[in-house]
């Protein structure tokens, strides 16, 4: 039977002890009954400055504002107040507002320049309006309290819409209406856990609860809403804002802002333990910078490593591992399972990273938020670093001094799937850094790897983890296509880290971290808050990200909010708002798209953030529409002289038509602000999407046109338009321009972005599963839809891999306006193509509404390996596909753990066999015969090793038809015979489904699995 346990003994000792705690003082001890009381009438008030007190027999209430726009409820049942959290969480906050009250025959008013609380008289409830005499929220019955906790009930608006609750597994980016929502600790780090809780909560009716406390919430926001504290005392913060950001912004200056992290921890980080490792054999600390150098070696980023990443694993040779990391451009860091104690000393070796769990600095989230604040301040007082820690199971607060990541997970479909609302959710309570491992911990594949690292690099942080799996998780251990897509998705995020970085200060100022869900950047838009959106988010406020969650290269459900939408790869444009299914998206395809109006600052072509030097240019990827800016902030990425105000600021302003011809003006302005490392000077590069060439680009005289790639390469200043560059692109560069210095761009008589007749323009698309065979000729069919206009001349192309064949390019004279004409290409793949996916680009050259444009297309081909003849076995053929349900599907053994091989041999009903697939639940394995076979026979059935567990049902597909499904099949069931009539059958699936929810013990073995094949 399998098990997927991590956690030993002790740790889960550890990690669940004295839980008491964790409820904070004032918890009722537990097995105590009381019946739920509600305050009652007003029975006394009095003032005190910005301080009122209000008695209801012997319980008292007492309102405290705090700004113009925030203000504190405490009530104590008893009278008599306390504070468990004291200052922890809480910061100070300055001189309060100036506030006033009034009585009124049925109430008190409570108000500040900005807004009102009403408290009721009979009996006490309360009611916030703003100054415009607009109701924000008012009770449906007075606060309650029992034993077990203190409720607040509140009246749910019509169309009110919830978010926050800290970090929720699977959800959060969606609104938490008519659902209820746990915050306290589970240390479930699964789909429907939620690690890093916050006691915090906003409505879109523009306001914000913060539950001032260590004790576990439950909000249920239905109707009314009731929100709950496991404690007998009432305490909360209140914001009103005018939106979302604003009510974070408040919440995050009550309990701290986001911190800046230093620029290696934007960087993707790795993890292992390199001394005395229990699953990869004797190693010391110091084998970290073999591992270092293989990503040097495949050209890879690296911002830093942990060392010491297992239970129970130490280290050794620091100083000598954190130089040598550092000469690598990394930075080392320590898991502090052994606590903090020694950090100053770890610091002083060269320490700059600090991996923190729950169970290691204490029980309880005072103890947690404790370990992040220390381990943060043992880093900065003992070097010249900003604090950087890790931590899961946190608390409000630990936003200041550290990244959340959602804990060890396995490396599935289902991870990434669930992972996509988790980390926007969390931006709603103010958590800026919220990620988890590439491809989990445990199992995992090259597929799953490759898929979850591409949008993972628009995530501010993140870090890959090893030591859990079968083999390492590297980037680079996968071979060929995967090495290549993973570094090239690294250094995309490479290149992006001054548009990062600057959102990263942003955050410093607003409390909104980068990852957003599309709700906060649209809230007047109806889908924004629904489903329809649940598995995307933007990335700053201009990439919309919609990662491919599931074995497949196309992406349906994609959601375009109103404007305008570049696909990032192909230079199309969308007008949203709009749903996109069939989205094409090969293996190295996320699909990204990009805001109409975003000017993306970028450094170019590098692999670590310290290979910029003094005449190093900077990028901006313009998408002109409208006028747009964006503010670039520089400092020296790693030290704490921002604080002091060494920094910069550098604004790029662009003017441009909302749509149509027109010229293009891009305005750089002078960078104000000085750090040490600040160029003086330095190089501007421009791309500018659009999509029509200009007649002159002038930076004050008229800058020269250059004719070619090449020339344009060569060259020291000038432009050149590539037409075949995602739908036509202007490519500028300058000499040396001094940074104090504000200049110019102007593109003459071009476009905004999709063309000067975007609605003219041709689309292309390419028919889903088109296979061709190594080594053999065969055809690629790809569709040209003419736009608003004929489209003439166009020539369809194919860019293909290395050593492919293409015949000269197709044309077409004409395809009328509106209308649609297939064109086939024929092509032949090398002869050694491996079998599986490769990715093809399609090329459409032609001419509409007068101009020449160009229309390009990434799709998935399938290169299908010869197909079997004879009798063959299953388990000798190329898998097109192998997906299982816990590590990989076994060749001639039984499934095993997360290794490949590591199963044992196939049995069922004391039979051995020595062919045969051994596989566990969901799994399905797809063959290519190719139409040359006629039979299918096996022996199926759970394998002996399970010893009667197990229940599930076996089934053989072919080319999407269903031809033969076995009965349900226990661990103690007879050996079920197969065989099937293929009928000449192209693909067959193999595939073994859960029957009773558990997949414990589901081990479903093929055994003698063999087709029979002309």
């Amino acid at each position: 039977m399998q098990t997927s346990t991590r956690i030993r003994a002790a740790a889960v000792a550890a990690l669940f002890g004295l839980l008491a705690v964790l409820a904070g003082p004032g918890a009722t001890e537990a097995g105590a009954a009381e019946p739920d009381t509600t305050v009652g009438d007003l029975t006394g008030f009095s003032a005190d400055g910005p301080v009122y007190h209000l008695k209801a027999g012997t319980a008292e209430a007492r309102v405290s504002f705090v700004s113009a726009e925030t203000f504190r409820i405490e009530l104590a049942p008893d009278g008599t107040f306390s504070d468990p959290a004291g200052d922890d969480i809480v910061l100070p906050q300055g001189t309060p507002p100036h506030t006033r009250w009034k009585e009124r025959s049925d109430r008190y008013e409570l108000s500040t320049a900005d807004v009102t609380l009403r408290a009721y008289k009979s009996p006490l409830r309360f009611a916030l309006y703003r100054a415009d005499g607009s109701q924000v929220w008012s009770e449906a019955k007075g606060l309650s309290w029992n034993g077990e906790k203190t409720t607040q009930t509140l009246a749910r608006g019509a169309d009110e819409q919830f978010y926050g609750a800290g970090m929720q597994n699977g959800r959060g980016n969606t609104s938490h209406r008519d659902k209820t929502v746990e915050v306290g600790v589970d240390y479930n780090w699964d789909d429907g856990g939620h690690p890093n809780s916050v006691p915090f909560y906003l409505s879109s009716a523009g306001y914000g609860v913060f539950r001032n406390t260590y004790a576990p919430n439950t909000y249920a926001f239905t109707d009314p809403v009731t929100t709950s504290a496991e404690e007998k005392r009432f305490d909360a913060y209140y914001f009103a804002g005018d939106s979302a950001k604003d009510v974070i912004g408040q919440y995050t200056k009550l309990t701290g802002k986001p911190f800046l992290p230093p620029m290696y921890g934007m960087e993707i980080g790795d993890a292992d333990c390199y001394l005395h490792n229990a699953n990869r054999g004797e190693r010391h600390t110091l084998d970290a910078l073999e591992v270092a150098d293989g990503y040097l070696e495949h050209d890879m980023p690296n911002g830093w490593m942990l060392v010491n990443d297992g239970y129970g694993c130490g280290h050794e040779d620091l100083a000598e591992t954190a130089k040598g990391l550092q000469d690598r451009d990394m930075q080392l860091g320590l898991w502090t399972q052994d606590g903090i104690d020694k950090i100053a000393d770890q610091v002083k070796a060269g320490q700059r990273v600090a991996k923190l769990d729950v169970a290691w600095i204490g029980a309880g989230y005072k103890f947690a938020l404790d370990g992040c604040k220390d381990a943060y301040k043992g880093i900065e007082d003992n070097s010249d670093a900003r604090g950087f820690t890790y931590a899961p199971e946190s608390w409000s607060g630990a936003q200041r001094c550290g990244v959340q990541w959602s804990g060890d997970q396995y490396g599935t479909w289902d991870y990434i799937r669930w992972q996509i609302p988790t980390y926007a959710g969390a931006t709603m309570s103010g958590l800026a850094y919220t990620t988890g491992d590439v491809d989990g911990i445990f199992g995992g594949s090259a597929k799953t790897y490759t898929r979850d690292l591409q949008w993972k690099m628009f995530l501010g942080t993140t870090m890959t983890m090893d030591g859990w799996a079968a083999s390492d998780k590297q980037p680079y251990r996968y071979g060929e296509p995967y090495t290549t897509i993973n570094r090239d998705y690294l250094k995309l995020k490479e290149s992006l880290l001054p548009y990062q970085y600057s959102y990263a200060h942003e955050a410093t100022k607003s409390g909104v971290g980068m990852v957003r869900p599309l709700v906060l950047e649209y809230p007047d838009d109806p889908k924004a808050a629904t489903d329809a959106a649940k598995y995307e988010f933007m990335s700053g406020e201009d990439f919309l990200v919609a990662p491919v969650y599931q074995d497949s290269t196309e992406r349906d459900g994609i959601y375009l909010p109103k404007g305008t939408w570049t696909d990032y790869w192909s230079g199309r444009t969308y007008q949203g708002p709009v749903t996109l299914d069939d989205y094409s998206a090969p293996l190295d395809t996320l699909p990204l798209f990009v805001k109409g109006g975003a000017s993306v600052p970028m450094w170019p072509g590098i692999r670590s953030y310290k290979d910029r030097t003094a005449g190093s240019p900077l990028a901006w990827d313009i998408y002109p529409q409208g006028r747009s800016s964006f503010t670039l902030y520089e400092d020296d990425g790693v030290t704490r002289q921002h604080r002091d105000g060494k920094y910069a600021t550098q604004r790029a302003d662009v003017d441009a038509p909302v749509r149509g011809a027109g010229d293009v003006t891009v305005r750089i302005g002078a960078s104000e602000g000085k750090f040490t490392g600040k160029q003086s000077e330095r190089p501007y590069e421009f791309t500018v999407h659009t999509g029509s060439a200009p007649s002159a680009v002038e930076l004050g005289g008229k800058l020269p046109r250059l004719a070619s790639a090449a020339a344009f390469k060569a060259a020291k200043q000038g432009w050149w338009y590539d037409r075949d560059d995602r739908g036509g692109v202007v490519k500028i560069k300058t000499a040396p321009l001094s940074t104090g210095k504000k200049f110019s761009v102007k593109l003459k008589d071009t476009s905004a972005v999709g063309g000067r007749h975007a609605a003219a323009g041709a689309v292309v698309s390419v028919p889903s599963g088109q296979e061709v065979g190594a080594g053999a000729a065969g055809t690629v069919a790809v569709d040209v839809t003419a736009g608003r206009a004929d489209v003439t001349g166009a020539e369809v192309g194919l860019d293909v891999p290395e050593g492919w064949q293409v015949a000269r390019t197709a044309k077409v004279d004409r395809i009328p306006a509106g209308t649609t004409r297939r064109v086939e290409v024929s092509v032949t793949p090398a002869k050694d193509a491996a079998a599986g996916e490769v990715r093809i680009t399609a090329l459409v050259r032609y001419r509409s509404a007068g101009e020449s444009r160009t229309a390009t297309q990434r799709f998935a081909a399938g290169v299908m390996p010869p197909p079997p003849t004879g009798e063959a076995w299953a388990s000798d053929l190329v898998w097109l596909k192998s997906t299982n349900g816990y590590g990989p599907a076994e060749r001639d053994r039984s499934n095993g753990e997360s290794g490949a091989s590591d199963g044992h041999p196939l049995t069922l009903a004391g039979k051995t066999y020595e062919k045969g697939i051994g596989t566990h639940a969901d799994s399905d394995i797809e063959v290519y015969l190719g139409g040359r076979c006629t039979a299918f026979t096996a022996d199926a059935g759970i394998d002996d090793e399970i010893n009667g567990y197990g229940e599930v049902a076996f089934s053989v597909e072919a080319d999407g038809k269903v031809l033969w499904t076995s009965p349900k099949v226990t661990g103690a069931s007879a050996t079920v015979p197969v065989d099937v009539k293929l009928d000449a059958a192209r693909h067959v699936h193999l595939k073994v489904t859960d029957t009773n929810g558990s997949r414990t013990g589901d081990h479903g073995d093929w055994a003698a699995a063999r087709f029979s094949c002309s």
